[in-house]
Formats: C-alpha cells, structure tokens, sequence
C-alpha cells in the first residue's frame, strides 16, 4: 500500500505531462503531416539530389576531351562494319521505293480514271490497315513470314514446298516487303493527286491524233505525273534509309541497318560522337541521293518528250 501510494502521483504527474505534450502546438501541427505529403516532397528533393551527384560526379571523375576531329567521320567513312551498313541501307532504301511506285501507280491510275464517283471510298479503302499502329504492321507481316506463318503453311497446303521455308524471314529480302507495304498508302497519294491534275482533254487529243493507250499514257499522262512519282519516291525512300524498328524486328542478323549501328553507338556502346557522326553522313548521302533521284527523273522526262 505504500509503496502504492508513493508511486501513483508520479503516475498521474506522467499522464498529465504526456496529456499537455499532445494538446501542444507543435505536435498538433506535426500531426497533420500526413504521408502523401511526406512522398511529395521526397520526389521533389530526389531529383534534385540526383542532379547535385551527377554535377558533382562529372565535374570530379569525368574528363571530356573537347579537341576538334574528324575522326569519328573518318571511321563512319572507312570502317567496313558501316561502310557495309550504310550501303545495305541505301540498297533497301532504293528498292523498296521503287518497289512502292510501281505498286502504286497502277492503284492510283485505276482510282484517278475509272474511280468514278467511287474514289472517296476507294481511297478510304486504302487508309484503312494504316489506322493501326505500325509496329503492329509490322509484327503481322513477321506472323506471315514466320517459320510457321501464313505463307509457309499456305505454300505447304498447295504443294509448293515440302516443308517450311526459313528463307522468308530475318533477311534483307523481309525488311523490303515489309517497308513497301508499310509505305504504299504515302507513295498512292501524291500520285493520285499528280493523276487528278492531268488535263483528260490531253489523253483525248492524243488518241485523236493516232496515239493508241499505252504511247497516250507514254507521252501525256506519265510526263505529267511525273511531280507525283517524284515527290512518292522522295516520300519512301528518305525515311526507310533511317528505319530502325522493321530491321530490328524481320530483320535479323542479315537485316541490320545504319540506323540500328546509330542506335548501338548512342546506347550500349556510349559513343554519342560516333553516332552523331554516322547519323550526319547518312543524312548528307541521303540528301545527295535524293537530288541525284530528282535530277535523273527529270532527265527522263524530257527524254520522252
């Protein structure tokens, strides 16, 4: 009883200190700190931090050689490894583009003149598979070429083959069928719109003077469709130069393009001037390309008038 009594004031003076501690200011206002507001302030401090390090560490333990060369030309010019790359790259450029103009010639010249009053719909025909994603396009055609694919089983079911062909897929040979019809509906266009500025009275007077339908389409309509074709060609064949993700998914080791030696230099290896430099002279020998595309198109326009 006494060593009760003793010790139940300190009880009651503990509570009450402990009570008077709650009710204060400071922890009341602690109290309305909740966690959300405690993972707000930490993602705002932590990337500040982050900052702070990466300064500090590149500014201690990172040397940048700033001295001006032409190296990393040199070796996009001399090493085989891109020398090889880039002239696959523009091989595939060139014939997936003229693969594409000749399939869509005869699809806008069909519309442009016997379209009748059924183009609208016949070009809302062809935009149709290119609402869809693109890489979605291209996983369909690796479906079709595949081992197992839509091709290979339908050339199985009529006898063609013997057994499954690996021929089809991860080549140069998948990344050009792809591509063309990747870029079919933007080479149609433009030619389309060329078709629909011909002057038909043109096309008439010409099979009044004798001509028959091929030398009219030879002599008027082709010449003067010729901005179309150019500006198809263009259209195709500067971004396929610079395509990345067909080779990288039909491609295969015998597929790889400049772009995909770009992206390599700019992530795994690290070597950002390397593929500063490998993309500056691709874009410089595309741009010649492309002139030298314009200049013999226009040659042989004049050369069939």
């Amino acid at each position: 009883m006494t060593v009760a009594a003793e010790g139940s004031p300190p009880l009651r003076m503990t509570r009450a200190r402990r009570n008077a501690l709650l009710q204060s200011e400071p922890v009341q206002g602690l109290a309305l700190i909740s966690p959300t507001f405690i993972y707000a302030l930490i993602l705002l401090v932590l990337p500040i931090l982050v900052v702070i390090a990466h300064s500090f560490w590149t500014q201690h333990y990172l040397t940048i050689d700033r001295t001006f060369t032409l190296e990393n030309y040199r070796i996009a010019l001399t090493e085989p490894i891109y020398r090889d790359l880039l002239w696959r790259s523009l091989y595939i450029s060139l014939t997936v583009s003229l693969l594409t103009v000749l399939l869509a010639y005869p699809i806008a010249y069909f519309i442009s003149f016997h379209g009748g009053r059924h183009k609208s719909l016949w070009l809302f025909l062809i935009t149709i598979p290119f609402w869809t994603s693109y890489l979605l396009r291209v996983m369909s055609w690796k479906v079709i070429l595949g081992y197992n694919g839509v091709l290979n089983s339908g050339l199985m079911g009529l006898g063609i083959i013997d057994e499954p062909s690996t021929a089809l897929l991860y080549n140069s040979s998948a990344v050009i069928i792809t591509l063309t019809h990747a870029w079919a509906a933007f080479a149609i266009l433009p030619i389309f719109v060329s078709l629909e500025k011909v002057d038909r009275t043109l096309v008439e007077a010409a099979t009044d003077l004798g001509d028959g339908p091929l030398r009219s389409f030879l002599r008027v309509t082709l010449p003067l469709s010729a901005p179309g074709v150019i500006s198809a060609a263009l259209i195709v064949m500067i971004p396929t130069v610079g395509d990345y993700v067909t080779p990288k998914l039909v491609g295969g080791k015998d597929g790889v393009m400049i772009a995909n030696a770009i992206q390599a230099q700019f992530g795994k290896a690290s070597n950002w001037p390397l593929g500063a430099a490998l993309s500056v002279t691709t874009m410089l020998i595309v741009t010649l390309m492309a002139g030298a595309t314009v200049l013999i198109i226009r040659a042989l326009r004049r050369l069939a008038r």
